[in-house]
């Protein structure tokens, strides 16, 4: 099989194109310059896509002895994750710029040249699993290392794009094995740290990034009743759940700390509350996909119980969902977690699972607390 591998110039993108050229496959590496002026070193273990990382995918290729090239998927990113980015927090939501780039980068622009050029797929050093369904389709699953697990970020792939992925870490049970196969295989990145933080903003500032290119205008900071409590200097900077940063320069009236409830980006209000006001008992989600087949309550509208999670490595939690049709006449699902859920923010992902299965993924739209809607129907 012919096989593109995304080289990140990290440890698990190396073993993975080493596995996969252990396993017979004619494996090309690729890595994909994502900005065009990329930071010249990394910071510890914040950032990516840097020239570091371009010479280290470069090495480990050498070392497999495979043909390595870079893509210049610049444009691209910006235009799909940077300025969608901007854009969801200027409207008051919280994005998943991982989930957006898995979407429409890595499992899009990168899938669809390297079939093109006549690639079977593309192979990445992410921990999940594809398997074959009963009803003989492909599923995604949960990889052996829970602790390491991204089956998440890869909620938004579809059947189709299923067909063309390789993930050969998927049964390998940690992170520790992973780079010490690195080591005795010569890879100069066995002890390379893993990244975090967003990419594209390596100093892990969201909010001075953000400031660089939103109009922040100070405005209202009020309560769950409308009274003002202080002052922000722009609520697109804020999201729900946060504490830190509200400087409103008094305590509540029963004392306890203030957390971000609601950001009205319109009105250049946040809302804030106590703890208890974060707990939310019912989600919608729009732009719903499936990932492999959908199960058979999508046509019917029927609950079916699955497990919801909606951050990466966050907790999951037991559910119930059905899928129902939008005022435009697209699938929407409304989702119901067995308890209550702290700190979910639209904008957010929430993706579905049965057992290891990844069901499929949908953005928060709207995230409804039982307290404050019990309040408004009083």
């Amino acid at each position: 099989m012919k096989v593109l591998a995304a080289m990140s110039g990290g440890v698990d993108s190396a073993v993975a194109a080493a596995r996969a050229v252990e396993a017979g496959h004619d494996v090309v590496g690729v890595h994909l310059a994502l900005s065009r002026m990329p930071g010249t070193l990394r910071t510890g273990s914040r950032g990516c896509c840097t020239i570091e990382d371009a010479s280290d995918a470069w090495r480990a290729c050498e070392r497999l002895g495979i043909p390595f090239y870079t893509w210049d998927f610049s444009e691209r990113f910006a235009e799909d994750v940077v300025e969608d980015f901007v854009a969801e927090y200027a409207a008051g939501r919280t994005p998943n710029p991982c989930m957006r780039c898995n979407e429409r980068i890595k499992f899009a622009a990168l899938l669809e040249r390297a079939l093109e050029l006549g690639f079977d797929a593309v192979c990445t050093g992410h921990y999940a699993a594809v398997r074959p369904g009963p009803d003989g389709g492909l599923e995604l699953h949960r990889a052996a290392d829970d602790a390491k697990d991204q089956s998440y970020v890869l909620g938004v792939l579809t059947a189709d794009q299923l067909a063309h992925c390789l993930f050969p870490l998927a049964d390998t049970p940690s992170k520790e094995l992973v780079r010490a196969e690195a080591a005795e295989r010569g890879l100069s990145v066995a002890a390379k740290p893993d990244s975090h933080d967003i990419c594209f903003i390596p100093d892990g500032d969201t909010r001075g990034w953000l400031a660089e290119r939103i109009d922040l205008t100070p405005g209202p900071i009020v309560d769950a009743d409308g009274r003002a409590v202080g002052e922000h200097a722009g609520a697109q900077a804020f999201t729900v759940g946060q504490r830190k940063g509200l400087a409103i320069g008094r305590p509540a009236p029963d004392g306890r700390p203030r957390f971000v409830l609601e950001v009205r980006p319109k009105e250049n209000t946040v809302v804030v509350g106590g703890r208890e006001l974060l707990d939310v008992d019912r989600i919608t989600g729009i732009r719903p996909t499936w990932a492999g087949a959908a199960l058979p309550e999508a046509r019917t509208g029927e609950w079916f119980d699955c497990a919801l999670q909606f951050r990466a490595h966050g907790e999951i939690v037991d559910a119930r969902a059905r899928q129902l049709e939008d005022e435009a006449g697209g699938p929407r699902w409304e989702i119901e977690p067995a308890r209550a859920l702290r700190g979910v923010a639209p904008g957010q992902t929430a993706v579905l699972y049965r057992g290891t299965r990844v069901l499929g993924q949908a953005t928060i739209d709207t995230a409804r607390n039982a307290r404050l809607a019990a309040g408004s129907d009083a």
